[in-house]
């Protein structure tokens, strides 16, 4: 499937906003994007940027590589894993982990495991996972896709997909779609902002979101 590209403009205004105003948005659009039981492996890190999708499968009589692909992530790309879940055995470690922070990939997001966190710690390497173990998924999984359609925590991510991660979790944004989110977003933003500013003054919670109509900030619009 044949990558779209953003706006690196639009990308750069994504990384000014968090995933709760993120999530709001696509609320009040009626979009999904919520990627549930995804977490920073290491607290403080953030990733943003276009999804490299990748898709693993259960090995059989058939045995394939499990990390030869990054070869071929650009610079500024989010690598999506679909590991289906698997919990018993990772996709991810730390020579990886090395290759990733090294040639400017913007981060990893994968529905399973990673493993050697020491290393993701030292460089500080921006990966969101269902958790680690250190099992290797060397002939237990293989790549038998990459740049095709992927589930991540039963969300669907196409290749070129927006994706954003940081302590509050990970979204994807639908590509089609990112133009009217980030506009949505950044509305929301500066109503909370709105809020905040009315509490300094000394205003009501109430009032301030009376004011600011924060009970409907992320209600979905009427079609």
């Amino acid at each position: 499937m044949e990558k779209k590209k953003l706006a690196k403009t639009l990308i750069q205004q994504y990384k000014q906003l968090d995933t709760p105003s993120i999530t709001d948005a696509m609320d009040r659009l009626g979009l999904t994007g919520g990627l549930l039981g995804i977490k920073a492996v290491v607290p403080g890190t953030k990733l943003c940027g276009q999804a490299f999708t990748v898709h693993y499968t259960a090995c059989g009589q058939v045995h394939g590589t499990v990390g030869d692909f990054l070869d071929d992530v650009e610079p500024g790309e989010v690598v999506v894993i679909d590991n289906g879940g698997r919990m018993h055995c990772t996709v991810w470690g730390d020579i990886m982990s090395y290759f990733a922070a090294t040639h400017q990939i913007a981060g990893t997001v994968i529905d399973g495991v990673c493993r050697d966190i020491p290393t993701i710690e030292d460089l500080k390497y921006p990966i969101f996972t269902k958790g680690t173990y250190m099992v290797t998924g060397k002939d237990r999984v293989y790549v038998d896709g990459i740049n095709v359609p992927v589930s991540v925590s039963n969300v669907q991510v196409l290749p070129g997909d927006l994706m954003v991660a940081d302590d509050s979790g990970a979204v994807v944004v639908p590509f089609d779609h990112a133009e009217a989110v980030l506009k949505v977003a950044q509305e929301i933003e500066a109503k909370e902002q709105f809020i905040r500013n009315e509490l300094k003054k000394g205003t009501s919670l109430k009032k301030a979101r009376e004011l600011s109509g924060y009970h409907t900030l992320q209600t979905r619009a009427e079609k």
